[in-house]
């Protein structure tokens, strides 16, 4: 992102990846159930250096059960409930 900014705004910015977590099959059952629930996916995680101590790196990922909450669609929630606890097991691995 930050060479995004710069070089079509010249401005600086920390370091900041936004990444899309996909999971083909979960991405499918929720497609399956909804099909614009394909305007919230991929899952995104940031990456990023912390503005007050770039020496440390954070790392943020989107609530899955907001597609639920989103949408209203109960039947999404096995699929958000999945995503969320593989996502739990990704960033605790870090």
């Amino acid at each position: 992102m930050q060479a995004t900014l710069k070089a079509k705004l010249g401005q600086d910015m920390e370091h900041y990846v936004i990444l899309g977590a996909c999971n083909p099959p979960l991405a499918h059952r929720a497609v399956e159930i909804e099909r614009q629930i394909g305007l919230l996916l991929p899952c995104n995680v940031v990456v990023r250096s912390d503005r007050d101590d770039p020496g440390t790196v954070l790392i943020d990922a989107m609530d899955p059960q907001v597609l639920v909450d989103i949408t209203g669609i109960a039947d999404l929630r096995p699929v958000a409930d999945e995503v969320a606890t593989r996502l739990r097991a990704a960033l605790d691995a870090l």
